[in-house]
């Protein structure tokens, strides 16, 4: 995908307003769908009868599906200019079938992860860019967009656990339909580009130029490494504190204090980016991370998993800002919409892969503690390799 074709440019005035209203609707409507829905889903599939280890390797299945097909989502958006048709498929598709994770045939629910995981890949990586490009154009930056996301999380995830208090695990889908139907509506009126550029790089081409970038290589492997880490929150976080006696009444508490978090802290990225730049910024919260961990793997009681939830809006967060913003920097204007897609691919997709079969694995055979142990060390490893990233750039720099 490439930034001319799949991102219009805006004029000043107050269509800018205008975009950016709707940008930071579509962000919380698609938080409070994701809120309300990812973290409870391993619960209504271990309700179905699934072990950790089986859900952790059809997460994993279906996260490889998404990246195979990602070059053709970045073939639809950059040859046939159709951004908007392919975000209103990321909502439509996804919310219109989770209600067959009810069905307790396991070949349906693979099948119905796989096509969400497919269609859903996408969004992200063509949100956030025409996001950054819509900032940039009203002055402001991504992070005062992206913080709908955390906000509509926040909300989706506490009032999630208490509607399955409620309603119970089998009516998960109720919420996550309505809210994607809300944020559809929203892309429904978001402009298409109305420039083209005579000349383009094609997603393949971008793909293997970036690829021959050794910085981008070290700094993809980072994330790949700390966010790999991430699904013991999203894939397994209700599963283990369950398993340490809390509730999901609880659960939905703790989801809340993690995602209200990651508010502040994009409210502040853009100074803190502008003090410290991208490595130092991603260097922290690498280790804010392997501290959240670390906390949990050595005490894993309710209080202290709710109160570390606390680290989210400083790991998270901070990283998601300051990876964002530095492949905007990275990749120039004709690769900013395929650095982002790569960036996905590594960060959600290979990542999710790698995650999901791992601490799926080591939860079933080693409990909590194993999978939060191993955590610590990948978020350590993957500090190391952006410490790599900053020293290089600090030579190239003074050269």
């Amino acid at each position: 995908m490439r930034r001319g074709t799949s991102i219009m440019r805006f004029s000043v005035g107050s269509k800018e307003s205008e975009v950016l209203l709707k940008m930071r609707g579509l962000y919380l409507f698609t938080g409070l769908a994701g809120g309300s829905f990812n973290p409870y889903v391993t619960s209504l599939l271990v309700h179905q009868g699934m072990t950790s280890q089986r859900i952790g390797v059809m997460m994993a299945f279906g996260t490889l599906l998404a990246i195979l097909f990602q070059p053709l989502w970045g073939i639809l958006v950059d040859r046939y200019q159709r951004t908007r048709l392919v975000l209103m498929l990321t909502l439509i598709v996804p919310g219109t079938i989770v209600y067959l994770y009810n069905v307790k045939w396991l070949v349906v629910i693979v099948l119905v992860y796989s096509l969400y995981t497919i269609f859903q890949s996408t969004q992200t990586p063509i949100a956030d860019a025409y996001a950054v490009n819509a900032a940039s154009a009203a002055g402001t930056s991504f992070g005062t967009i992206r913080l709908f996301g955390s906000i509509g999380t926040a909300l989706g995830g506490y009032f999630g656990g208490l509607y399955l208090n409620w309603m119970g695990v089998t009516e998960l889908w109720i919420p996550f339909l309505l809210f994607n139907l809300l944020a559809l509506i929203l892309v429904m009126t978001i402009p298409v580009n109305v420039q083209r550029r005579a000349q383009h790089v094609t997603f393949t081409s971008g793909i293997r130029q970036l690829l021959g970038n050794r910085v981008f290589l070290l700094f993809l492997a980072g994330c790949f490494l700390v966010n790999q880490t991430l699904t013991a929150f999203n894939s397994f976080f209700v599963l283990t504190f369950q398993m340490a006696g809390g509730s999901f009444a609880w659960s939905g508490i703790a989801l809340m204090i993690a995602s209200i978090t990651s508010v502040p802290a994009m409210l502040v990225a853009a100074r803190v980016l502008k003090k410290y730049g991208y490595e130092k910024t991603l260097m922290l919260a690498s280790v804010v991370y392997m501290l959240r961990w670390a906390i949990q793997w050595l005490i894993p009681v309710p209080g202290v998993m709710i109160g570390v939830q606390t680290l989210h809006g400083m790991s998270f967060g901070f990283f998601y800002i300051a990876a964002v913003e530095y492949v905007a920097s990275i990749t120039g204007k004709e690769l900013q919409a395929t650095g982002q897609s790569l960036f996905n691919m590594v960060f959600v997709g290979l990542g999710g892969i790698a995650g999901n079969l791992l601490n799926g694995y080591l939860l079933e055979t080693g409990g909590p503690g194993l999978m939060y142990f191993s955590c610590t060390v990948s978020a350590a490893l993957g500090a190391l390799l952006l410490y790599k990233v900053s020293s290089i750039s600090r030579k190239q720099q003074s050269e």
